[in-house]
């Protein structure tokens, strides 16, 4: 039962991702500038984590006692995984398509291995050289054939910023990694939320500002609230609940979702009269998602065992 609950849950966050293109998206740049919108995700997602922790706490029992060794790691965790991925990812989502931005976002297995070969010393096999290689491939041209292509929806400049998002989540995945089997989980979110704010609000902290929010409509504030209550808050818990119970290799596979599910939202989206974010779509897409994804396969799947 407990497994089926964990995929459950993770079927709930590559739901969550998904929408999460579209719906940032539509709240960029006109209501809320991307730099500025993190902040906001960083003060709400981050201080519910801090509450949440609290309450937790609040009937006497210890709070975890960060070693001094480890706070170097946890301000590192707090600059890849909070500052420089979601301050890359929403300004690069604001300049390219959804879509695009979601294909580029599977290439972050590729990523975590060759950063955990450099900074790790992680054996690379030839298969997943050639995964590495094949990914890498898919997620340039797509970069290159992107901004050729005229698009009013997509460039590479987007789509750039959205691959160095990957990459510096690569490197929060395995400075994290220590962190999250000495100390509680909610812990490391907590304080990694708290280290990213460093940075994040002397950056976007002029959009914040300068956000009008007579201008917000109902859906307007709902779209802000599932940003950050859902894609923040929510799928962060999500995913600890579903790391407690299936391997990481399983909670990897549904970031293929992402994609399949943002292609189809977007669809669903131009046909109910919204922005139609799939108009630059043609066959070098399908061929860029097609050696991402086969690089991503040889990267992640289990070498066979010999008999």
């Amino acid at each position: 039962m407990k497994t089926y609950l964990a995929h459950l849950a993770l079927l709930i966050v590559g739901l969550t991702y998904a929408g999460n293109y579209l719906v940032a998206k539509g709240l960029m740049p006109d209501l809320i500038g991307p730099s500025g919108f993190i902040v906001l995700r960083v003060i709400g997602g981050g201080g519910l984590f801090w509450i949440l922790r609290g309450a937790l706490f609040a009937g006497g029992k210890p709070w975890d006692r960060i070693d001094a060794s480890d706070w170097w790691r946890l301000f590192a965790c707090g600059t890849t995984g909070v500052a420089a991925n979601q301050l890359l990812f929403f300004n690069g989502l604001d300049a390219t398509s959804p879509v695009n931005a979601s294909l580029i976002m599977t290439s972050n297995p590729i990523l975590v291995l060759g950063i955990s070969s450099v900074l790790l010393g992680t054996a690379i096999t030839s298969r997943k050289v050639l995964g590495i290689a094949m990914g890498a491939i898919g997620a340039i041209a797509l970069m290159v054939l992107g901004g050729q292509s005229n698009s009013d929806v997509s460039s590479w400049q987007g789509d750039l910023m959205i691959l160095l998002n990957a990459t510096s989540y690569g490197f929060y995945l395995v400075l994290v990694k220590p962190l999250m089997s000495k100390y509680r989980p909610l812990t490391v979110i907590s304080w990694v939320f708290a280290f990213g704010a460093v940075w994040v609000l002397p950056i976007g902290m002029k959009q914040a500002l300068a956000v009008d929010w007579n201008a917000f409509e109902t859906a307007d504030w709902q779209g802000l609230a599932y940003v950050v209550l859902g894609t923040t808050f929510m799928v962060y818990l999500l995913n600890i609940y579903a790391l407690r119970i299936v391997q990481p290799t399983v909670v990897s596979i549904y970031i293929y979702l992402q994609p399949i599910l943002t292609t189809g939202f977007s669809f669903l989206l131009a046909s109910a009269g919204g922005r139609d974010y799939t108009s630059d779509l043609g066959w070098y897409t399908a061929a860029c998602a097609a050696a991402i994804f086969i690089g991503v396969a040889l990267v992640s799947l289990p070498a066979r065992r010999s008999n």
